[in-house]
């Protein structure tokens, strides 16, 4: 006896295109996602701080890198950089109307971590 498969070719199901990845989204979570980026975020999420005070509530996080993920949030318009009046002067960091907007996603994401990855 002889057994025959044949393959059956299925009609290709039509996507839709709001499930499709669009680059917005695509771009979002690459900004987001960038190493250290999320964490920089979140610590901002209750407040201004000073480069040293991120550094410190970051561990393992590089002065480089800090100043390199901060630079960029601010050319996204996400972080704002306000210089501090007085002797000496201070730099703080603190989220735009749009950095701020971010807060229900990072917090949900680091909701999801406590539950899932913990």
């Amino acid at each position: 006896m002889t057994i025959v498969i044949t393959a059956v070719r299925e009609k290709p199901r039509a996507v839709s295109e709001e499930r499709a990845c669009c680059a917005l989204y695509h771009r979002s979570v690459e900004l987001v996602g960038k190493r250290w980026t999320g964490a920089i975020l979140l610590v901002l999420m209750d407040g201004p701080l000073r480069f040293t005070e991120v550094r410190q509530l970051v561990p393992d996080l590089s002065d480089r890198l800090l100043s390199q993920r901060l630079k960029e949030l601010e050319n996204e318009g996400i972080v704002e950089r306000r210089v501090l009046r007085g002797a000496p002067v201070r730099v703080e960091y603190g989220l735009t109307r749009k950095g701020r907007a971010l807060e229900p996603a990072v917090r949900a994401l680091k909701s999801w971590a406590h539950a899932w990855l913990g």
